[in-house]
């Protein structure tokens, strides 16, 4: 009989999984799929995960550029909420959130949603006046929010500092007890190993370098670094890169891209319940279940593809947060980074059909992307399977910019876009 040391069994443990590993990260593409998507963040992991398991499509492919989960969707301060203004928005949040509420349940792996609440300050009169007008449309949308005293947000978030004589005083806020944070990578791991379980090739280092069209103009093969893939329908979900990608199929986008600045803390113990938002100082909080201070700031001034952008955005974010949080001016700064978001002219997502036959697109999510992820992959398969939109993305589709009907939330998101 073969006899095992703890280290040998560890070891040869070890060996498996980075094999199986090996093989689940990379698979060699086949010749064809019904459906590739390109991207391998949230919204593109979501949306193969339910091609395959509400509408049966398995022979999808996600195809990325890099490594899994290695765009936006690590590198967002992970708020979660659904307290917009407008009709189409609300529903469209909504559904997610109600999806994030079931998520480590249907993925059966824990994604750490946490309903603490996002508590969004009001510093002065107009902010008021937008929060309240923001409570009553969500009371009509069924949608849960609030409205807090300066003396209720304090006792919601004890650090918080309401005294009269701040640059930015406290009047209010408008709380959405049901928002909360949840854990990125294990989002994007989640969803991976879900679909990976159901049959669909997840493709990492497989760069789309064109699209090749038939006599009638449709997609019918994706370009790539790793050879040509045959599809009946591509969906592009790469956020920051989707007018670049697109251009490759001869494509302009009504988009921009932007570096969205964040940065974390050293860790420390639990120190703060919730997600607190400043649109008027650009800024928002929480804490990590590491013990980090996740710190999110706006967006440069300028358009670029750097996954660093300018230190004085977030050294703003800074000196507001240690003005309401005054406990927190003598902790040190762990990192910082820039997400790169797509921005379309009315702030509101681009979902459905291009003017290319066989392809599609999910973009311009500006800084609402990682909060809207199932809901999300959800319409978006939904439109992927069935080559119309579901009825809650049906108003997100490219023909608004020719015909008028923007679903303007530059404003009405009451955050920093």
């Amino acid at each position: 009989m073969r006899r095992f040391s703890l280290r040998t069994l560890i070891a040869e443990a070890f060996n498996a999984h980075q094999g199986w590993e090996r093989q689940w990260r990379n698979p060699e593409p086949k010749p064809a799929y019904d459906v590739i998507i390109v991207g391998a963040g949230g919204h593109g992991l979501a949306t193969a995960f339910y091609l395959a398991s509400e509408h049966g499509v398995t022979n999808v492919a996600v195809i990325e550029k890099g490594w899994l989960g290695g765009g936006n969707t690590g590198r967002n301060t992970t708020i979660i909420r659904s307290n917009y203004l407008y009709d189409e928005s609300a529903g469209l949040y909504e559904h997610a959130v109600k999806l994030w509420e079931g998520l480590s349940q249907a993925l059966n792996y824990n994604v750490m949603y946490s309903q603490r609440g996002v508590l969004m300050l009001a510093h002065n009169v107009h902010d008021v006046q937008s929060f309240k007008r923001h409570v009553y449309a969500n009371r009509l949308q069924g949608i849960d929010n609030e409205w807090l005293t300066p003396e209720q947000a304090k006792a919601f978030c004890p650090p918080l500092n309401i005294s009269r004589d701040l640059r930015y005083p406290v009047l209010g806020g408008a709380l959405q007890r049901r928002g909360g944070v949840a854990r990125h990578d294990a989002v994007a791991w989640g969803y991976a190993r879900a679909a990976d379980a159901l049959g669909v090739d997840i493709i990492q280092n497989c760069e789309v370098t064109g699209f090749r069209r038939n006599a009638s103009g449709a997609v019918e093969a994706v370009e790539t670094s790793r050879g040509t893939i045959k599809a009946k329908r591509v969906g592009v979900v790469a956020a920051g890169h989707t007018s670049v990608i697109l251009a490759r199929a001869g494509l302009r986008m009504p988009l921009e891209s932007f570096p969205l600045q964040a940065l974390v803390s050293e860790p420390v113990k639990p120190v703060f319940p919730c997600v607190v938002m400043s649109n008027a100082v650009h800024a928002y909080i929480s804490q990590s279940d590491k013990g980090e201070l996740v710190i999110g700031a706006g967006t440069d001034q300028y358009v670029s593809y750097s996954q660093q952008g300018g230190l004085h955005v977030p050294m703003h974010a800074l000196d507001a947060i240690c003005e309401l949080f005054p406990q927190f001016s003598r902790m040190r700064m762990l990192r910082s980074w820039g997400g790169i978001v797509d921005v379309t002219p009315d702030r509101s997502p681009i979902i459905g059909k291009t003017a290319v036959p066989g392809l599609f697109v999910n973009c311009g999510w500006g800084t609402g992307g990682f909060k809207a992820t199932p809901g999300s992959g959800h319409v978006f398969a939904h439109t992927l399977a069935t080559g119309e939109p579901h009825p809650l993305n049906a108003p997100f589709t490219l023909d608004r910019f020719r015909t008028g009907r923007l679903i303007d939330e530059a404003a009405a998101a009451a955050v920093t876009h």
